[in-house]
Formats: structure tokens, sequence, C-alpha cells
């Protein structure tokens, strides 16, 4: 017994599908790969033993019977469920057949990389949005069901794991834990004995910063798995403290030779070019030394084999021939302050200045120190009046010392002003910061402070001109059909905010949700959910705690950023929220917001972000600021204090043409990376790889899968059989509902039953698109619904059930062939044997056409355009019976033994194509792989046989 044998074991048929380490794997003859059984090979090997049931022994697949006979359509959903049950697809793709999503042909591109390459060492910087989760799960997914690998991990951020470990549940079907301090406990009391949860668990997501310590580093890289996803991978770069220990991680990772390593990352560069050429070099240490900026032709040819970097505008202009991601357009709106906060701002910026001007003699970091206190209360002042209140409120009094604070501490503040977008982002009002500014204040000016919050707690919510301004921003965007997120940098900001906004639109049906880091990650994602499940308009007042790790796509489709962020790196993060791949609307609009008179927001505007729009005008992509905060924050101290933003009377006394010359320095090293980013993404595109190439790889795996319109017809037609009501949805427009009321569902089967939600409405939304319309739920192969209906048609047929919807006979009189023709429905299995690695199986369904009583069989295309044929006249039930019979008793002698004829030719033709394409995506630097061959299985399974009978003309 072969692999792709059908055998019989305990009263039941089923196909051998694998072996290994002394157990046999069988999966039913009707089943699919979550059904399969393992049967130790003694127990299957037994003869003579007392019960015959338990040994394996060889079988056959049944012929159908004519007993059984049905119309054309039953026949044909039997083809359209076979072809959706099956999951072993002979494609070159293996896992296409287990994914829950339809990849674009660009995400295809870096799976055929690493195809190419072992061990697979693939850094993917595609631009933000772009879905490099997706690109990189398709190829561990494609591993996994290959053999090639039998556990990865993922590294990446803490606050990213539950993003990742929802995408490989939900789209990928993997069954994923996440390793972190806040799981450890439960999933180690899920380990088995003498087993480490390292090794126990085959799908893995792992923060970064947890295993990155001694005390689990050395364990992990014990039971390192033996592919490893590093995502965010600037974060990994040499560095300081956690960024060191993050890449020591990586880097011991790498020195295993066979290891697979993907890194990923929308910004590679970071403005720190050793810092690159160091990530490079974990793929291959050669890459390390190399001259990023003088490469030589062939170095750049063997780079290229190892590193796509693509923009969004490269991807739509050659690889897709449709638009694929929405149109960003962004808009400014502005406020002017009013008197009595002009007199609160004026004041507080005066007070700041004496700060820094006091400080200017002090060592760097004491200097520093002070520039951080003003940076922090102005930006404070100018949120919100809440968050003004906040800042200049009295509170534990931090006492004074005469030993000046440590470099080291001084330093740790910068992350209240610079927000690093190497770690999760925090939203509380700097209070140690203001305390440890305050604490060196004398008396006088600790009572101007008390008089600054009186100033701040007099500004009424009418008197806010900021407010009041996105009380009408949010509403034209409501009224445009946009749902938008409103951005805010500090708690207090975020919530005076929302209280306005619900009371502002209480009586309007809109939801307002306000989310902070006062909320758990867990809580923050389960909110969000409910949010964008409401049917209706939503807005969203967020904080950065929501920048990262939570995609808003399907739920919103604008951004105003009530506060702008002052690196410019983080704004991309907060449009790339919304502004990704599977945005259903075709325009998200960004507003940037900000004060006309307000100083600080002209020089943050100035100086960082409108710098940061004009290099993404121009190249088409996010170039993050430089990483090393020093220049960043010197250049905003200087125009904000020294500069042409600062008042005029002050401007006489200071160094404006020096401050204007540190701005003038951190755009020309702006701009010096934006043009190495360009010349990289010219360089790295892979534009060896054909978009054609690509196309028919897929073309091809959809033929023996089924594309979404295949589901669709399945789906519809299934559906109407049943009885289960589906209409086309007026919103979305390119949606259907499926009523889901007990009365509706009255004659369905309970196996269906139990896969369709729980819809308070009664109408369940679904589109058979993707991106998916917001409000329906996306209808793939592998949609549970989807699943339960192929699997109930398909098992119905084989039991001949006299209710089936599918049948595995039938006939019908047609105009659409001029003598009698059979269309039989086979299921072939196929051995594909890869050189040094275990055999596959692999299936598919085939159609194929036979003028009966002749030589003439039809093409793969023929054929299936008689499967649809129309009839032209009725067949009574004993006439299809008659003509059934006759056909499979002439076709009988096709299946014997030995194997020969017209199928097994189909069948050798078939293998030698499969053959070819499976030499083809594997074929490394031009050159073909070797040895690798495709057996096909004898005989193949007859699934149904459908009669078309010419009709007479008079």
């Amino acid at each position: 017994m072969t692999l792709g044998s059908v055998v019989r074991f305990r009263n039941r048929d089923w196909v051998l599908i694998g072996r290994e380490d002394g157990v046999i794997y069988l999966r039913p003859l009707t089943g699919t790969s979550d059904d399969v059984v393992g049967v130790h090979v003694q127990l299957a090997n037994l003869v003579g033993y007392t019960f015959p049931s338990e040994c394996l022994q060889p079988s056959r697949f049944p012929l159908p019977s004519a007993e059984t006979v049905a119309d054309a359509q039953s026949v044909h959903l039997l083809w359209q469920a076979a072809r959706l049950t099956l999951r072993e697809g002979a494609t070159p793709f293996r896992s296409l057949g287990r994914i829950s999503i339809r990849p674009r042909t660009y995400q295809f591109v870096p799976l055929l990389m690493a195809l190419r390459l072992d061990p697979v060492r693939l850094f993917i910087a595609d631009d933000v949005g772009v879905g490099k989760t997706i690109e990189a799960l398709l190829i561990a997914r494609e591993l996994l069901d290959r053999g090639e690998i039998q556990r990865f991990c993922v590294l990446c951020p803490p606050y990213l794991c539950d993003q990742w470990q929802k995408e490989l549940v939900e789209k990928f079907h993997l069954d994923a834990v996440v390793l972190s301090p806040a799981t450890l406990g439960r999933l180690e009391r899920r380990t088995p004995p003498g087993r480490s949860i390292w090794q126990h668990y085959p799908v893995q997501v792992i923060s970064v910063d947890f295993v990155k310590h001694e005390r689990n580093k050395h364990t992990f890289l014990l039971h390192a798995p033996e592919l490893v996803i590093v995502d965010e991978a600037h974060g990994v770069t040499p560095g300081q403290g956690q960024r060191h220990l993050r890449y020591a991680l990586v880097r011991e990772l790498a020195q295993e030779p066979k290891r697979h390593l993907l890194l990923l990352t929308a910004t590679p560069h970071s403005g720190i070019r050793e810092a690159f050429q160091r990530l490079l070099g974990l793929l291959d240490p050669k890459f390390e030394e190399w001259d990023f900026a003088q490469l030589t032709e062939p170095q750049r040819v063997r780079l290229a084999r190892h590193f796509v970097q693509r923009t969004r505008r490269d991807i739509e202009a050659r690889w897709e021939a449709e638009r694929c991601f929405p149109r960003r357009e962004p808009l400014d709106a502005t406020y002017s302050l009013s008197p009595a906060y002009r007199q609160l701002f004026d004041a507080v910026y005066s007070f700041c200045t004496e700060i820094v001007r006091s400080g200017e003699q002090l060592e760097r970091h004491q200097r520093r120190m002070r520039w951080w206190g003003a940076l922090a209360l102005l930006r404070c002042v100018m949120s919100s009046p809440r968050a003004a209140i906040v800042a200049l409120q009295k509170r534990r009094q931090v006492e004074s010392t005469a030993t000046p604070e440590p470099e080291t501490e001084v330093e740790s503040y910068s992350a209240s002003i610079y927000e690093p977008t190497d770690h999760a982002a925090t939203d509380e009002a700097p209070t140690p910061l203001l305390d440890r500014t305050q604490a060196h204040l004398s008396d006088p000016e600790r009572h101007r402070l008390r008089w600054l919050q009186r100033l701040a707690e007099a500004i009424s919510e009418a008197e806010d001109a900021k407010l009041q301004g996105c009380l009408d921003i949010v509403r034209q965007l409501l009224n445009e059909g946009h749902n938008p997120v409103v951005w805010c940098f500090y708690v207090d900001t975020a919530e005076y905010v929302a209280e306005k906004l619900r009371q502002t639109f209480v009586s309007q049906d809109v939801h307002v949700e306000c989310l902070t880091g006062r909320a758990g990650e867990e809580e923050r994602r389960l909110r969000v959910e409910q949010l964008m499940a409401e049917p209706g308009k939503r807005v969203l007042v967020a904080t950065d705690c929501l920048s990262e790790g939570i995609n808003l796509q399907r739920g919103f489709t604008a951004v105003l950023h009530y506060d702008l962020p002052w690196n410019p790196n983080r704004l991309e993060q907060r449009e790339g929220r919304v502004d990704r791949f599977e945005q259903p609307h075709p325009v998200v609009k960004v507003v940037r917001y900000y004060g006309r008179d307000n100083p600080v927001d002209g020089a943050v505007l100035r100086v960082l972000l409108d710098k940061a729009r004009e290099i993404h005008q121009a190249l088409g992509t996010h170039v993050p600021i430089p990483e090393d905060e020093a220049p960043v924050i010197e250049a905003l101290v200087h125009a904000l204090f020294f500069g042409r933003e600062c008042p005029a009377p002050l401007q006489f006394e200071l160094p404006f043409e020096e401050a204007e010359e540190r701005v003038r320095a951190l755009h020309r090293s702006w701009d010096l990376d934006a043009r190495r980013e360009k010349e990289s993404r010219t360089r790295f595109a892979q534009h060896a790889l054909k978009p054609d190439e690509v196309r028919r790889e897929l073309e091809a795996t959809d033929q023996v899968l089924g594309d979404p319109a295949a589901v669709r017809n399945f789906v519809l037609s299934a559906c109407q059989r049943l009885g289960l009501q589906v209409r086309p949805s007026r919103r979305p427009p390119d949606g259907w509902e499926i009523l889901t009321t007990q009365a509706a569902l009255v004659k369905v089967p309970e196996v269906i039953r139990q896969t369709l939600p729980a819809v308070s409405s009664g109408r369940w939304t679904v589109a058979f698109t993707s991106p998916t319309p917001e409000g329906a739920e996306y209808l793939g192969r592998n949609h549970p619904f989807v699943g339960a209906l192929a699997r109930y048609l398909f098992e119905q047929a084989f039991a001949g059930a006299d209710e089936a919807i599918a049948s595995r006979c039938g006939a019908l009189r047609t105009r659409a062939v001029e003598r009698l023709t059979a269309l039989f429905l086979l299921r072939p299995r196929f051995e594909v044997v890869p050189p040094n690695r275990p055999s596959l199986l692999s299936e598919e369904v085939l159609v194929v056409g036979w003028q009966v009583f002749s030589e003439r069989w039809f093409t793969p295309e023929e054929a299936l355009a008689l499967l649809a044929a129309e009839p032209s006249s009725n067949l009574s039930p004993a006439e299809k019976r008659e003509l059934v019979a006759r056909v499979l008793e002439e076709a009988r002698p096709l299946l014997g033994e030995p194997a020969s004829g017209p199928f097994l030719e189909l069948l050798q033709r078939r293998a030698e194509e499969l053959a070819v394409a499976h030499r083809r995506i594997r074929q490394s630097a031009g050159q073909p792989i070797r040895g690798l061959q495709v057996k096909p299985h004898w005989p193949p399974d007859l699934l149904g046989v459908l009669v078309l009978q010419p009709e007479v003309q008079p």
C-alpha cells in the first residue's frame, strides 16, 4: 500500500496520506485533513487478529451507482463541493488550500523568492500597510505544509503579539500561542511533564523583550524552531540597552546556518547605515562587509535574492491591474487661539523661555533637562485645558538636592518628548519630568505656576477654539460618509474630547469610543472590535497606545490629528492604522489640525512634519526621521526658543542664525536618507520577477482550488437548494444577505446552522471579494460556513441519501453535443517526491470528457464548458438510469488493472505538468531544481459521471 492508496480500517474506507515515526496517517474518503487519524503501524499490520476490522487492508474507491441519478445541477454541485474540500491541492503552492484570505499577486513575490533559497534568509522591507504580515505568513505556512519545517515563531514587540496571534488563527488556521510574562504560567500548566514550553508549542508568538533576557534566552535558543520571523526588525539593530539585547538574541539565532530567518520592517535604514548593514549581516555575514552605497553588480544581484523593498506606487504600477490601496487625501485644518487661551499660552511660553535661557550655561545633560521640562509643559498646555491643569497642578514635592541628576536619568526623560517608535507609546502627562523640573524652581516661580494653573482652570469649553473646531471637522467627515479616528497625545485630552463629542452627537446615533493606555491591551482590542461591529456612524478617540498593534481599516476611513505628534514616524503609524491593505474605502482622509497662531505647532510643522510630507510626495513612501533624537530635539528647541517661531521681542537677544542652521542640518541629513531610500527601492523592487509569471502560478492554483467567483457560485447554488434564503444586500451594494432567523432555518441541517453567526438583525451580510466592504464578512473557501456546506453536500452525495442536494450521477438531453457524451469527475492523487525531503500527497478534481463509443476525448476547457450545458428537453428517471448505467459499464475498463488507457495518459501528462511547475518555482538563480518527481497514483477516484444525450433534430 503506497501513499494515496484507498484502504479499509475499522469497517470504513480511508486514504493513506502519510507515514512518520511508526504511525500511519489515514483520512476518510470524504473528509479533509482536519479528520486525519493516526494508526500505529504494529496495530495496522496485525494478521489473524481476532477482530479483522482492526487490520489495515487494501480497498477500492466505490464507483457511482446509476440508482442515485439526478439532474445535471446536482453533479455540478458535487464538482464544486469536491474542489472546495481539497486541502492538499495539486498545485505548486500547497498553502493556499488551507488559508482564509485571497492574497494579492504582489504578495506572492516574497514567497517565490523564499522557495528559491535554502535556507530561507529574507529581508521584507515593503512599504507601510502593504501586508508584510501576510507575505511572511504565506512563507511560513508554505514551508510548514511542505514538511520543510515543523515549528516556527514570531519575535515581535510586546504590543504586537496579540495582533500576530489573531492573524495566524483567523487567516492562516494555525493554533498559535503567545509567550509572554502574562501567559507563561497558563502555558506551562498545559505543557506535558519533561517538555519545555519552547519546544511543545509548534507555532509561537513571542515578545522579543520577554525572551531577550538571560533567564529565558538560553532555554529558548536551546529549543528554537527551524523558522524565526522577526517583526519591526529595525528595533533589533545594535545599540545601547534594550536594542543590544534584542540584537544579540537574533544574532545567535542567525548563527545556526540551517535556520530560516525572515526580517520584516518598513524602515530598514532608519538613518543609520551601519545599523542597516548589521541587519543584512544576519542574513549572510558577508553582507555586513559590503558598502551598500557602492555595490558591484554581482553583489547587487546576490543581495537581491534576499531583499525585497517596494513602495505602494511601484506595486500598483507594476503588480496589480487595479488599485489595491486607498488614496490618501491629506488635508490641513487650523484654529486661532481665543483671548483666554492666548493669555495662558503667552504666560506659559514666557515662563518656559526663561527656564531654557537660564540653563544655557549648565552642563549638557542639565541643559537638556530644562529643555525636556519646558517642552513637556508647553505641549500639555497646548493639548487641552485639562492636560494643562494636570501639568501645572501642585503634586508631591520632589526635594531638590545638591547633587544634580545623573546623565543617564536625564536622558530617560527624552521619550516624553521625542516619542520613540521602537517601543509602546506612553500617553500619561509626564508628571515625573514636570515634578523634577519644579523641584529646581524658586518659591516665586512656584507661585507663578499656581497662577498659570488658575488661568487654565478658567478656560471654558466655549473658549477652547481647538475643541470647537474639532467638532466641526468631525461633523463634516461624518456627513461625507467617513468614520474618523481622533488622535490625541494625552489621556486627559482624549477623555476631554470624547466627552464633548458624545454630548454633541448624542441625538445623531453616532457611537463615540475613547481608548487610552489606562485600559489593558485585551480590553482595548475587545472595545475596538465591538465599536467596529456597531452599525451606523462611529468616532474613535484614541491616544498613541493604539497607533501600534491594532489595525483599524475595517471600521474607519479618516484620521484627525488633534495633537500633532513631534515624531513624523509616529504620524505615519497613526495614519497607517487606517490607510493600509484591506481598507475597503477608496479614499482615506488624514487631517493635520494645528493653531495658526500657535508657535509650538508652527515649529513642529516647519522643522518636522512639512519636511516629512515633502519627502513622501516626492518619493511615494515614508522615510523615517533619523533615529538619533539629539539633533531632532536640538533643532526643535532652537526653532521654538531661538528661531523664527520665537515671539519678536525675544529674537534680538537669541542666536537666530545658529537656530536656523540646526534646522537646515537636520533637513540635509533627512534628504540624504531619502536619496538612499529611493536608490534602494529602485534597486530591490524585484523587477527580475515578472507579474505575468506570478499571475500564471496563481491562476493555475485557482483552477484546482477554485477562485472567489467559484466560491460565490457554489454558496448561492447550495443555499438555494437547501432552502437557505440569500439575497443581494443594499449596503454594501456588492454584498449578500443570508437570513438567519429561526423561521428561515427550519429546514437547514444542524451541521450548517452551527456555523451561522448569531446576528441580532437576522440578516448576516457577507461578501466574496477582498478587500471586503465594511459591514460584511468575507466568505472564502476555508470559511467555516463554506467548509460546512461543501462537506455536507459531498458526504450526502456519497451516502446516496434521498434528500441529497448533490449527486454522483446525472443525465440530461442537450443541444451542446452531437453524440452521446460522458463527463467524468476524477479525483486523482499524486505523490510529489522532492529531493532529500519526505514525499507529499497532492489531489485535484478533473473534469474529463469522452464521446462514448469513439476515440474522441475533449480538452479540459471543452469538458468544463460541457459541465455547464443547458438542458433542451426532459429525460425521465428511467431514461437517466439507463444512460448512466450504460456509460458506467463502458467506463469500467478505463479504471481497471493493469493501469492503461486514456485516464492513465491524462494523469501522466498532468503529473509532468505539476513536476514542471514545482521545478519552476523552486529554481535557484535561474537553475531548475533537479531530482524532483511527481508520480500519479492509480486508479483515480471516480467521484461522479454526467451523461449528455444529444437532442434529436426533427
